[in-house]
């Protein structure tokens, strides 16, 4: 059974960055697809970015498209989001997630998740 464990969050002033990071255990995490989603109070859960295990490119939701860059490292079994140009609309929960199958945006088909590492940007 995998788990995924995040760091990297915290308190930032708009315009900053910052860099998330979500260690994986388990078996077979290179054969993953692997996900940033976040979710902030009231909302529901927001797609952000992912890279698939198969060679394909990364994909990114339109609003976070040029500022966030997502890494997966399958030697150390980690994924992480680097954040550019933060601003408030990013404050969220920001959660790893990881499937098998094709790619995809939709929360629902991803099985395994991390508790999250809270976001938030002040003006």
């Amino acid at each position: 059974q995998m788990t995924l464990v995040e760091s990297g969050g915290g308190l930032v002033q708009a315009g900053g960055s910052l860099r998330l990071k979500c260690q994986a255990s388990g078996h077979y995490f290179s054969l993953y697809n692997v996900a940033w989603f976040r979710q902030a109070p009231g909302k529901e859960r927001e797609f952000v970015a992912a890279f698939p295990w198969i060679m394909n490119p990364p994909e990114y939701a339109d609003s976070v498209k040029g500022r966030f860059t997502i890494f997966r490292d399958d030697i150390n079994d980690t994924v992480s989001l680097q954040m550019e140009t933060l601003n408030l609309e990013d404050t969220a929960l920001y959660l790893c997630a990881a499937q098998n199958g094709p790619v995809t945006r939709s929360s629902s088909s991803y099985s395994v998740w991390g508790q999250g590492t809270q976001v938030t940007v002040s003006s």
